[in-house]
């Protein structure tokens, strides 16, 4: 089935040599599908073409991918997940979702555990929140540095934590550089809702019975933070993302557009990798025929 419907993805790109100015990007549904019916006819195109793609992907083992999906609670990110990738084959793709590290991890540096998760040659890996926390949600309660005794900083002095922040954003830069040189692509989420939009989607939490399990009472302090926290996410996206592993802003106050937008840049990535199924040998194809003769012998 043709793609008809593409999103033109550099409208959500973070460009590395401009400012970012988070409060400037949008948070709703972009002219491209104003219609929710049609966003969901453009979802299951992609859905389909991405299903094409990571069978080739996993044919073909030349390639790999990792995405990651950060966002503020309720952003969606579980929703993304559900409806991009659940149609994917899982032999061929993996979820991880990383929440505050324990007391083995926080003894090593902050890359370490999620290198276990990264994906071989024929798989995507995708971490619904990452080594990014990291530079977030620390970032915001600097306290979380205290166990992890790294040596010059102190979590309490502006200037130790802004040579931290700058060593880590250098240090990420590389650790994904290298991923894509060794051939696997890193792309890069960020849903990005709206203060009301968040306090619509928690008060359903408190509201709908079958919403209790998601609710959490820290989304209520955490979103006290809320500026501090896109304060946060605008520093870190404009200095981690690059050419080769980019960053895309998508408008989530509508999950049915963030979802379309999400499956079509992950769909078009994989395209571009041009990845084809393996060729067989000339001696291989050479004993087909027998292999062919005595199958057919067996009826």
């Amino acid at each position: 089935m043709p793609r008809n419907h593409r999103f033109e993805a550099t409208q959500f790109w973070v460009d590395p040599d401009r400012k970012l100015e988070l409060s400037k990007r949008a948070t709703k549904a972009g002219k491209e599908f104003n219609d929710k019916k049609i966003a969901e006819q453009a979802l299951a195109t992609d859905v389909t073409a991405l299903q094409r793609q990571q069978e080739l992907l996993f044919a073909n083992k030349s390639r790999a991918l990792l995405i990651i999906i950060q966002g503020m609670d309720t952003s969606g990110k579980d929703g993304i997940i559900r409806h991009v990738m659940g149609a994917v084959n899982p032999q061929g793709c993996r979820v991880y979702s990383f929440g505050p590290p324990n007391a083995t991890e926080i003894s090593h540096h902050f890359l370490w555990r999620s290198t276990p998760c990264l994906p071989e040659k024929g798989m995507i890996s995708l971490f619904n929140r990452s080594y990014y926390e990291e530079v977030l949600v620390v970032r915001v309660h600097p306290r979380f540095l205290s166990p992890q005794r790294i040596p010059h900083v102190d979590p309490e002095k502006t200037k130790s934590l802004d040579a931290l922040w700058k060593r880590r954003f250098k240090e990420i830069r590389s650790f994904e550089k290298t991923l894509d040189q060794n051939g696997t692509p890193v792309l890069k989420f960020f849903l990005h809702i709206s203060y009301e939009e968040q306090r619509e989607r928690l008060l359903a939490r408190l509201r709908e019975p079958e919403k209790f399990w998601k609710f959490n009472a820290g989304d209520l302090a955490e979103r006290k933070l809320w500026p501090t926290y896109q304060k946060a996410y605008q520093d870190c996206l404009q200095q981690t993302s690059t050419l080769e592993c980019p960053w895309y802003v998508i408008p989530a106050d509508n999950k049915w557009y963030a979802r379309a937008a999400v499956a079509d840049i992950i769909a078009a990535r994989l395209e571009g990798l041009s990845l084809k199924f393996p060729d067989a040998s000339k001696q291989e194809v050479a004993k087909f025929a027998e292999h062919i003769a005595e199958l057919e012998q067996e009826v």
